[in-house]
């Protein structure tokens, strides 16, 4: 018997909104065993390494997309486009999720779940992951790329030629010219752009869960950097609103779990059982879904955001929450192998993320000013600016 934990399922800015919704649609936010196999019976220390680095990988793009989110942040209420991290373009800004967005998240992905349920019910399933293997070929190339970027700015000497180059279509001519592409880009960005295609070539052909993991770091920490919730309240609406789809559909019917089993793409984080027995060409595998990793850490990224607007030098509720993340997947996975049954993961995540860092600024007298901490969004501009012109 292998058991598999599938835990539920982010390229710049309108990717990493695109993705997020397929990565919670689906299965993942669960944890399920499957007899998929009576030949192999993974041994104590095989599963410990695997659910162990599954945990370790979870919380890489966590800590440090929180972290890129406030330079990210940062920026964007300075208005600048370049900074260090190789933004440059408008389409690689934060987007913000309003209370508004948040409350219909659920109910989009509960459609968008069902929907590919019905997909999968219908036409082949061969080719549904065929084109869904290509479309996550370009986004994993566009996030891989974006991840590494910062990092190649490091690397590379300051003497070496780093020229600047600008993709533009525009349309019309004249004074109604529209510009339809803008984008600007330098000799690091195609040398990340060549690696991160590397690599997803290595994936549309093998399908190897290396690269497989590559590409979900990547989406994770994309979604955990550039959707920013504007608010706590805002987070507490969207992480209980997932903890009811979650339950529901992990628990109240066999959607998730039938398009978990489907759907073939980098929207999970894998790691074999047999690696020490079969090294890298195992193949019974633990999984955790993208989902759980994302949705917790843009509420961790808005709490670390927090402790930096209290300009205390402390990052208490950051990581108390990063704590009580782990918290949370390590109850998971324990009451998974103590039932051996499929475990919504934000049945124990939320509770512990929200709960842990709320009952902190209760002791410590913050919590009015936790839940008052607002992060500016385009809406909210738009409605500021209407308010000052009635006023007028």
């Amino acid at each position: 018997m292998s058991e598999a934990e599938q835990i539920s399922a982010s390229a710049p800015e309108a990717a990493a909104s695109a993705v997020l919704d397929a990565l919670n649609a689906t299965d993942s936010n669960g944890t399920e065993a499957l007899n998929a196999t009576a030949k192999f019976v993974a041994t104590p220390e095989g599963t410990a390494l695997a659910y162990g680095s599954l945990v370790f990988m979870a919380l890489l793009p966590i800590f440090f997309g929180a972290l890129r989110s406030v330079t990210c942040s940062k920026s964007k209420e300075l208005g600048e486009n370049d900074y260090d991290s190789g933004f440059r373009n408008a389409a690689d800004m934060p987007e913000t999720i309003t209370s508004r967005d948040a409350a219909r998240f659920p109910i989009i992905a509960s459609c968008t779940l069902f929907g590919l349920y019905l997909f999968f019910k219908v036409f082949s399933q061969e080719y549904i992951n065929l084109l869904l293997s290509v479309y996550f070929f370009v986004l994993g190339v566009l996030a891989l790329s974006h991840t590494m970027s910062p990092l190649m700015s490091r690397v590379f000497p300051a003497s070496f030629p780093n020229k600047q180059y600008q993709l533009l279509f525009t349309q019309g001519s004249g004074e109604s010219k529209e510009e339809i592409v803008n984008y600007e880009f330098d000799t690091k960005n195609l040398v990340c752009l060549l690696i991160s295609s590397v690599v997803g070539v290595w994936y549309l052909l093998k399908k190897h869960w290396i690269a497989n993991n590559l590409f979900g770091l990547a989406f994770a920490l994309n979604g955990v950097e550039l959707l920013h919730l504007n608010n706590v309240s805002t987070g507490c609406i969207l992480l209980g609103g997932l903890f009811i789809y979650d339950v529901f559909w992990v628990f109240g019917t066999n959607v998730m779990v039938t398009v978990a089993k489907s759907f073939e793409a980098p929207i999970k984080l894998v790691f074999p059982q047999d690696l020490l027995e079969k090294g890298l060409e195992a193949s019974n595998f633990a999984m955790l879904g993208l989902g759980d990793i994302v949705i917790p850490g843009i509420f961790i990224a808005l709490l670390l955001r927090f402790d930096v607007s209290l300009n205390k030098n402390s990052r208490t509720y950051f990581y108390s929450s990063f704590l009580a993340y782990i918290f949370g997947l390590g109850l998971t996975i324990f009451v998974m192998h103590t039932f051996k049954h499929a475990q919504p993961a934000l049945l124990y995540l939320v509770p512990a993320c929200v709960g842990f860092p709320v009952i902190i600024a209760l002791f410590k007298g913050e919590l009015t000013e936790m839940f008052r901490y607002e992060e500016s969004s385009e809406e909210t501009k738009e409605e500021a600016t209407e308010s000052e012109k009635k006023d007028q």
